[in-house]
């Protein structure tokens, strides 16, 4: 049986997530098989196993950063907002339904049972399990019915590390604020403090280390710098949702929908040495780019009324009728077409006309598509027609089908399973796809801005794409060896031997 300690945080954002990440890395490096844990997570941002179940991108990356393939027990019950004050509810990789908030939080004991199973599953196959808490173990208004801070760590009887986010300030209220609301039984289970994002000298922080210790009996277990690694992250506070970026060789926009998912898609652009991706929400931002991308969204219906009423839509229609690449993933795909129905009430209900970019049509269904894929884009027109013959892998996760008009031209050929089917479609200077990832290979990215590039009449000799893969592990082995240093592994170990 697999020993265990877990991470939790005075706020969201605090760096659990990374920390997480850090240690199975560590684990990893010092011989043990780990595996990341979070019974619940909230996040627009996922990801589809090889059997077709759906978790959150977090567990994935901390799968990644431990060595082992993304398993959907890692993250049994995921939480998709559909809106302020609701979310589609999937557990164990399967869509379970879609709540109000009022009525998931009595309904949510009643899956203790899968939470349990899918632990203990994980717990009878690895050395070590390192389980993430979400937000922060002080929100006592919802301890009654917690299934994933304190309320966890009581039932798989794991050992606490408390991370504070010192970057936002108040780091050492919050630590000690957050000890304070909790029940003695909670407080002993804590046994080790941290101090995350801290920019300057450690020494400075040394007398209210100290005086924390003296008042709460916990130790610090390290101080961990503010990290500039390239590791996606996975809700809407990630930094690269902020525009305003400049514009270097070739300009990229994304449309920053609503309800935004998946955004990690173009982080493979992202990392490419002269290209600027910037996420945008308003007209007076969008300017001149050399590619408009629509992503995947929660709620397509909402967002495009979004995208309608405040002017983007219009803006785009505008940007296509001149001749300019527009892409669309997924949801931005389905916006795209002439028409969108959902007659059952998947999202809205109702229909509405699309942007009229592609010649497809689109119904919301209850059943939703999760698959992973892989494929070739067909024979291109247009700008991006060096795409042409290019091979891809990827994932759908989706609650509508999308049907063409005739005459229309698919984008791709893709295998779901051993099923072969047309995917996406292209007219004029407009592409979409179902295809989550599409840009992950190198030699679809590289084809892409290369076809930018010899539109914009700059020669891509230089277009320095890399090893993802290998850049990945590179950056997950960088986190590593920076927590090592700054936390005290020595302690961490007694934690996880039972011996604090």
């Amino acid at each position: 049986m697999a020993k265990v300690i877990m991470v939790q945080g005075t706020t969201s954002n605090a760096g659990k997530s990374l920390t997480v990440a850090a240690l199975c890395r560590i684990f990893r490096q010092d011989g043990f098989k780990a595996a990341p844990f979070k019974s619940q997570n909230m996040a627009l941002n996922s990801f589809i196993t090889a059997d077709g179940a759906e978790m959150g991108r977090a567990q994935v990356m901390q799968a990644e950063a431990a060595g082992i393939e993304p398993d959907v027990r890692m993250n049994p019950i995921l939480l998709k907002p559909t809106s302020d004050c609701g979310s589609q509810v999937i557990v164990n990789g399967k869509v379970r339904g879609t709540m109000p908030a009022k009525d998931y939080y009595p309904y949510k004991k009643q899956l203790i049972p899968d939470i349990l199973e899918a632990y203990h599953s994980l717990a009878a196959e690895y050395d070590i399990l390192v389980i993430e808490g979400a937000g922060s173990p002080a929100e006592i208004n919802l301890r009654e019915n917690d299934i994933v801070n304190m309320g966890l760590a009581e039932l798989v009887d794991a050992p606490v590390l408390l991370v504070g986010d010192i970057d936002r300030g108040g780091v050492f209220a919050s630590l000690y604020g957050t000890v304070a609301l909790l029940q003695p039984e909670e407080q002993a289970r804590i046994k080790g403090l941290i101090v995350n994002k801290f920019r300057g000298d450690v020494n400075i922080l040394k007398p209210g280390l100290d005086m924390m210790e003296q008042r709460l009996h916990i130790p610090f277990v390290g101080v961990v710098p503010y990290l500039h690694l390239d590791i996606d992250d996975e809700d809407s506070l990630s930094e690269r949702l902020q525009a305003g970026q400049q514009a270097a060789l070739l300009d990229i926009a994304v449309i920053r929908l609503p309800r935004i998912s998946n955004f990690t898609d173009f982080a493979p652009l992202e990392r490419v040495p002269g290209v600027a991706v910037r996420y945008i929400t308003r007209t007076n931002e969008l300017k001149n780019p050399d590619l408009i991308v629509i992503p995947g969204s929660k709620n397509t219906m909402d967002d495009l009324k979004w995208m309608r009423q405040n002017g983007l839509e219009a803006a785009v229609k505008q940007y296509a009728a001149a001749g300019n690449p527009v892409f669309g993933i997924c949801g931005g795909y389905q916006m795209m077409g002439l028409t969108l129905h959902d007659p059952e009430g998947v999202e809205a209900g109702g229909s509405m006309d699309g942007m009229g970019l592609l010649p497809t049509h689109t119904t919301f269904c209850a059943e939703k598509t999760t698959t992973q894929v892989h494929g070739t884009i067909g024979q291109t027109d247009g700008i991006l027609s060096g795409l042409s013959g290019t091979a891809f892998d990827g994932y759908e996760i989706h609650m509508g089908e999308t049907t063409y008009t005739d005459g229309a031209k698919p984008l791709t050929a893709i295998t779901r399973g051993s099923t072969p089917v047309q995917d996406g479609a292209a007219a004029g200077s407009c592409y979409g796809t179902y295809v989550h990832g599409i840009f992950d290979r190198e030699a679809v990215s590289k084809a892409l801005i290369s076809a930018l590039m010899e539109r914009k009449g700059i020669s891509d000799a230089d277009v320095q794409t890399f090893d993802a893969e290998a850049y990945k592990q590179q950056q997950y082995d960088l986190l590593a060896d920076a927590v090592r240093q700054a936390l005290d592994m020595d302690t961490i170990y007694r934690i996880l031997n039972r011996e604090v």
